[in-house]
């Protein structure tokens, strides 16, 4: 097996040394895990994002054809 050194930020260095320990494996071992997942996992812009958009159990039904869901739209939140 060959070696790679990388410098990560202190937050991601920080969640893979959180996840080592917790499961008791080296951190090697969670980097190879995450670049094999990445790997294998095609998944589509919208799929990764989905949780940053918003929730569509939320929002009403109509929204693309009921033009009352638009009546503000455009509009500053003060002048609402």
């Amino acid at each position: 097996m060959k070696t790679l050194t990388v410098k990560l930020p202190d937050p991601l260095f920080a969640e893979i040394e959180s996840a080592a320990r917790s499961r008791k494996v080296t951190k090697s071992e969670i980097v190879r895990e995450r670049l094999e997942r990445a790997k294998t996992e095609k998944q589509s812009l919208w799929s990764r994002m989905e949780d940053l958009v918003f929730d569509d159990e939320t929002l009403p039904r109509d929204i693309s054809s009921n033009k009352e869901h638009m009546r503000d739209y455009g509009k500053n939140r003060a002048d609402r």
